[in-house]
Parts: structure tokens; C-alpha cells; sequence
């Protein structure tokens, strides 16, 4: 029997770039090689990339003494379902952090991160639950951000930035520089499209585009 069994939470693009961050980190403490699999409840294979496929109820079912998951889905709100769920079942979030990730100074990271390859998160940061920041990222000084916040490959957050609960922030977008006294707002829900370069504050529940961003009009 397997005293600890941790589990990536989907089988798609983001769970297959995950699941190798998870396994380097627990080759750390040598545990035995059957104690990490995906899990996703409408997959068509019993294995993938050399590990076991589990729906979530096999997952419960299993004997082990410890179980840890974390949810690898780029969607947040789809993230927040399956938190809610795993809270349900007592099941503890696991946080992954990548060996050439960088954590400076004073960051509060909340319980089920993901920190890709090359992500740097530099001081004085505040982060939420089950943030997701997928490779060569970049979050700056002072910074506040929500739960379930998702960054997309080679995002960058300067300095100054409140990032609001379930925003996106999308490949290659910059968000500018905040003051103290004026932080740089991107509200709840909020989407920064990809190359974005943001200056000023998104409203929530606004999908923004461009250089300089502006709110995408849908036709």
C-alpha cells in the first residue's frame, strides 16, 4: 500500500506540463514511483505519459494514508469548482513549485499553487488560492493577488498591482507599474488578452485587447 498517493487534477495541455514539476518534486523525497497519477473523470485512457488515469472517485476509493491533489486547469473558475470539492472530501491542496522557479522576499503564497518552470515572483507579494502561473511568468514588488488568478505563459505584473479573484491575464500581456497610493487595478473576472500591454485599470468582468488595452467590443 502506498502511504501517500498525489494526484494532478486534468489530463490536458496544462496537466501534462504540470505533472512533470510534481514528479521532480517528490523524486525529492524518493517516494515510490505509483504515488502520483492524473486525475480526470471523463478520460479515455487508463494511463498517460507513463502514469495511471484515476476519476476522482477511484482517487477517494485508493488506501492510501495521505492524498494531495493539485488542480492543473487554466480555467480559474473551473479551478474553484474542483477546490470546492476537494474541500468537500478533506482532501489537502498541493502546492507545486517548480526547482527553477524564484521566490524572493515575503511572498504569502495561498494553498494549491502551481509555479511553472522560470517563474519569478520577486517581494513583498500576496498571493491567493490555487493561483496559476504557467511558465517564464513574472509577478513584481507589492502586489496583491486574488484567488484563483491565472497567468499565462511569460505574463508580466509589475510593481503596484491588485489583481482581483478569477482574472486571466493572458500570454506575453504586460501590466504597467502601480504606485503606492495608486495601484494598477485588474478586476474580478477580467480577461487581459494575449500581447496585451495594460495601463490602465480593468474593470471588472472586462475582456481587454491591444496595445495600449482596450476593452474588446464583440461584434
Amino acid at each position: 500500500m502506498t502511504n501517500a498517493l498525489y494526484g494532478i487534477y486534468g489530463t490536458g495541455g496544462a496537466g501534462r506540463q504540470v505533472l512533470p514539476l510534481g514528479r521532480e518534486q517528490l523524486l525529492l523525497n524518493d517516494p515510490p514511483s505509483d504515488s502520483l497519477v492524473f486525475i480526470d473523470d471523463r478520460a479515455e485512457t487508463k494511463t498517460l505519459n507513463g502514469h495511471q488515469v484515476l476519476t476522482f472517485e477511484q482517487f477517494l476509493a485508493h488506501q492510501a494514508v495521505k492524498k494531495q491533489i493539485a488542480i492543473a486547469i487554466a480555467d480559474g473558475h473551473t479551478r474553484a469548482k474542483l477546490a470546492t470539492q476537494l474541500e468537500q472530501q478533506k482532501i489537502m491542496p498541493w502546492t507545486i513549485k517548480a526547482t527553477n522557479a524564484v521566490i524572493m522576499d515575503e511572498v504569502d503564497l495561498g494553498p494549491g499553487a502551481i509555479l511553472s518552470a522560470f517563474v519569478v515572483l520577486t517581494s513583498n507579494i500576496k498571493i491567493g488560492r490555487y493561483f496559476y502561473a504557467n511558465h517564464y511568468s513574472h509577478v513584481a514588488h507589492d502586489c496583491i493577488i486574488g484567488d484563483f488568478v491565472t497567468l499565462a505563459p511569460g505574463a508580466r505584473c509589475n510593481g503596484n498591482v491588485i489583481i482581483k479573484d478569477h482574472a486571466y491575464i493572458g500570454t506575453g500581456a504586460m501590466l504597467r507599474q502601480g504606485t503606492p497610493d495608486k495601484p494598477l487595478i485588474i478586476g474580478e473576472n477580467a480577461v487581459v488578452g494575449m500581447g496585451a500591454v495594460v495601463t490602465k485599470d480593468v474593470p471588472p468582468n472586462t475582456t481587454v485587447v491591444g496595445n495600449p488595452a482596450r476593452p474588446l467590443h464583440k461584434p
